[in-house]
């Protein structure tokens, strides 16, 4: 092991290299309908109703796997034939936090699997000429410091949006979050872990940069835009 100078919170750990470390902390989901559903999503002649129900469909195979390792515990049941001890997902609900307004694609197939999960909402604008987040809008639940927060947004590129949203929740009492999204550039990996380590990112695919616009090349485009049908 050898040491590395990041400037980043980590700095004073070991590891082999800055990109083991980097990607230490990021996990790419290759499962197969995944990523079949995101090819179809890339390719310009694929609809908005046809995107936003992909992004829809995509969002619960994302959630099953941001979920795997939820703790369990066994409560007594009564099934038809005996009792049992059975697991069950324990403690508080999980917080879904959508980056308006792309994230919000997620939402609802999210909810399909955790119907009971409790909603932040984040309202940021990326701008136009220093690409950074701005603010305008976050509500979380009061009790959010004791919940996982899925924190969503299907682009990860500047990761600025990322990093603001997360310095948001933190302010609001959050200490165990997760960030889930369906592409993600190396640039905006870097940025969200070096300002945040402690939040892990889920992730369809990592693609190869940004363009001189902030846009994740080869990309699927404006997710947004694409989604809503807006330009």
């Amino acid at each position: 092991m050898v040491r590395f100078d990041t400037g980043c919170p980590c700095c004073n750990r070991e590891y082999y290299d800055y990109e083991e470390w980097l990607m230490s902390g990021v996990t790419v989901v290759g499962h197969p309908l995944v990523q079949h559903k995101l090819t179809l999503m890339r390719e310009t002649t694929c609809s908005t109703k046809s995107f936003r129900q992909l992004v829809n469909e995509v969002g619960t195979l994302l959630c099953y796997e941001v979920t795997r390792d939820l703790p369990l515990e066994k409560r007594t049941i009564q099934t038809p034939l005996a009792e049992m001890q059975a697991p069950v997902i324990a403690g508080k609900k999980l917080v879904f936090a959508p980056i308006l307004r792309a994230g919000v694609g997620f939402l609802d197939g999210m909810l399909d699997l955790v119907p009971s999960a409790r909603v932040a909402h984040i309202g940021l604008y990326r701008d136009p000429v220093t690409l950074e987040a701005v603010k305008y809008y976050f509500k979380a639940p009061a009790d959010v410091a004791d919940r996982l927060v899925i924190l969503m947004d299907p682009m990860l590129a500047t990761g600025h949006s990322a990093v603001a949203a997360v310095k948001l929740l933190k302010e609001s009492g959050a200490r165990d979050i997760r960030f889930v999204c369906l592409l993600a550039a190396p640039e905006g990996i870097e940025e969200l872990r070096c300002a945040h380590p402690d939040v892990k990112v889920w992730t369809a695919a990592i693609d190869s940069h940004l363009n001189d616009h902030g846009y994740i090349v080869p990309g699927l485009g404006d997710a947004g835009d694409r989604m809503f049908g807006t330009k």
